[in-house]
């Protein structure tokens, strides 16, 4: 965990209001969320802005005006005798404007509140299914990438987190209007009082600039110790991890380890919260002071009768609501500027860009392929590592023909299958198909004839029908495809078994869903192959789970289905394997030996040892 005494000093004022350059990108992409909307609220806050002073002077001019009456020498006695006289007609007038403008006021009110949260709440969803599209774009690598991560969460935390920033925004440029029409009539009266009120806020705007900057420095520097604190929290109460926190009685650990995260957290938010609530009560004793003194100042000018005693109300509450506006926008300034840090973090994210590409002019991806594939001194190695994960691969993958990869754990299987997929593209070397680089190719023509899955499969929530349309999910509402990808990997006789059949919802995260177990998910997993009618299908140690005359009979099936396509599979039982074309045995990420069952198990080498042991278990 960070030691917070390690997180890095606060940004400088130049480097943490810089940040506001993220505004104008935020606010193009509400404009483009919903123009009309937009410009709804703009207008609704613009008339909304005026009222106040609209309202502070109808106030003026009724004090006025009851000053005026009493002081009037033969004034009227009666109720009737003040109606009958006229002389209530302008004060009555006055009233009523004033109740219009609570009316409006509020009514206004209410409507800003509804336009801001549905522009908010669109403006979460387009930010959102922006990010999910723009993560669809990036490397494998990428996300195997621990920082990565970390920038992803906060990214993922900003298309939600920062809809309060829409509104602070809206708010400051209404607030703003109001600014500037109650200084005009401070103007007009007292000029030198906006200098004593900007004097006595500028130290709280100093503060708030500090203490955001403060808190951003915190969370950034947080973000590894947050994911942990939310992968702990999910690992301790998930379908997918209780049994095996039930049996090991991880119950105890996993809270513990909860806690001392939270307290982490905690302390560090503490200190930070009561530094920033110390200083504030200073700077806002200041402010008060500033305010006394103008209202004093207001007061004897009025004694010595330069002011009548509705501009004494008027100046008074001008005053009063000017500096209570501008220490909002002072110090929602530097809020925003700290909000805008964080918003660096989700344009940052849009920035990233993929290093795995279509060419700008890609050739034409073959139909049907008639070579195969070729290694030509193919080297990789993942980011961040020592050791090379494969080198000096020099092989061919017939077009038509069954190849099996066999090896210990490490030996570079799964990652020969990435490079084919180009999920990664080799540092060395180059991969052919049909004589060209597969970087030629349009990336997403290569991977739609290609029909992969790996043993870490995932298992969607969804109906078993969708389960199986995710392989070729443009054809999602061609049902006949969808239960002959079934009847191929044999998972229609699972889905047979379920209560609503294709239509069934499986796994348990959600009402009503049935859980499969690993050898039923597997089937479901490689229909999705199936679905897929590729030219290339890859099965990557999809049937762990099954035991060993299930496996036989999905990869002779496989082997029966493969016919005229190329096709790669991944076992560690040779029962399976041995139905191969060709086996390739990979060891330290080269290529040790090649040929069929009979001839690698004939010679010395590794494949005869791991099958004698193997088939040892079995004697």
């Amino acid at each position: 965990m960070s030691d917070p005494r390690t997180i890095p000093n606060p940004r400088t004022f130049r480097e943490r209001f810089g940040a506001l350059r993220t505004l104008r990108p935020f606010v193009s992409m509400v404009w483009r969320t919903s123009p009309g909307l937009t410009m709804g609220l703009v207008l609704l806050r613009l008339v909304r802005a005026l009222l106040p002073v609209i309202s502070l002077y109808i106030g003026k001019l009724i004090i006025d005006d009851v000053v005026r009456l009493v002081a009037m020498p033969a004034r009227p006695v009666t109720v009737h005798d003040w109606l009958a006289s006229g002389l209530l007609t302008g004060l009555a007038m006055l009233l009523l404007a004033e109740f219009g403008l609570a009316v409006l006021s509020d009514v206004l009110g209410r409507v800003v509140s509804l336009v801001d949260s549905l522009l908010s709440e669109r403006v979460s969803n387009s930010s959102s299914v922006r990010l999910m599209e723009h993560a669809a774009t990036l490397d494998l690598e990428d996300f195997e990438d621990a920082e990565f991560q970390d920038q992803l969460e906060r990214a993922r935390r900003q298309t939600s987190g920062r809809l309060t920033l829409m509104g602070q925004l809206f708010s400051q440029a209404q607030d703003l209007v109001t600014v500037a029409s109650f200084a005009a009539g401070l103007l007009v009266y007292a000029p030198w009082l906006i200098v004593l009120l900007l004097v006595a806020l500028i130290p709280a705007f100093l503060g708030e600039a500090h203490f955001n900057a403060q808190t951003y420095t915190l969370d950034f520097g947080r973000t590894p110790e947050r994911r942990e604190l939310d992968y702990v929290r999910q690992t301790a109460a998930s379908a997918e991890t209780v049994k095996e926190v039930k049996i090991f009685g991880l119950n105890g650990f996993l809270i513990e380890h909860y806690k001392r995260l939270a307290k982490s957290f905690y302390d560090a938010n503490r200190n930070l919260a009561i530094r920033r609530a110390a200083w504030g009560g200073v700077f806002t004793t200041l402010g008060t002071i500033g305010y006394y003194a103008a209202y004093a100042y207001i007061a004897w000018r009025t004694l010595e009768g330069e002011f009548t005693v509705g501009d004494l109300a008027f100046l008074s509450g001008s005053f009063l609501r000017l500096r209570t506006l501008l220490e909002g926008l002072l110090t929602g300034f530097s809020s925003t500027a700290g909000q805008a840090l964080y918003l660096s973090d989700l344009f940052s994210f849009f920035d990233t860009k993929p290093e795995i590409l279509s060419p700008q002019d890609p050739a034409p991806f073959p139909h049907p392929i008639r070579e195969g594939f070729v290694f030509e001194d193919v080297g990789f190695i993942y980011p961040g590592a020592e050791r090379w994960a494969v080198r000096h691969l020099n092989f061919t993958l017939q077009a038509g023909e069954v190849v099996a990869l066999v090896g210990e754990n490490g030996a570079g299987k799964t990652t020969l299958v990435k490079l084919l997929t180009r999920l990664y593209d080799p540092d060395e070397g180059r991969i052919l198909l049909d004589g060209r680089d597969l970087r030629d190719y349009d990336l997403e023509a290569l991977r739609g004839s290609m029909g992969v899955i790996f043993q870490d499969f995932v298992r969607y929530n969804f109906t078993a029908g969708d389960n199986i349309a995710v392989g070729r999910i443009e054809a999602r509402d061609d049902h006949a495809r969808v239960e002959r990808a079934a009847e191929r990997s044999q998972a229609d006789q699972v889905i047979q078994r379920l209560p609503g059949g294709y239509a069934q919802r499986i796994g348990k995260r959600f009402k009503n869903g049935v859980e499969l177990s690993g050898g039923e998910w597997q089937k479901v997993a490689i229909a999705r192959a199936y679905m897929r009618e590729a030219e290339v299908l890859i099965l990557d140690e999809p049937t762990a789970a099954l035991d060993a005359r299930a496996e036989f009979e999905v990869f002779q099936r496989f082997k029966e289905l493969s016919q005229g396509k190329t096709a790669v599979l991944i076992s560690h039982r040779f029962s399976s394997v041995r139905m191969a074309d060709r086996i390739f045995v990979l060891a330290d990420g080269k290529v040790e030996a090649t040929g069929t069952h009979e001839e690698l198990v004939s010679r010395p080498g590794l494949y005869s040892e791991l099958f004698e042991l193997q088939a040892a278990g079995y004697r």
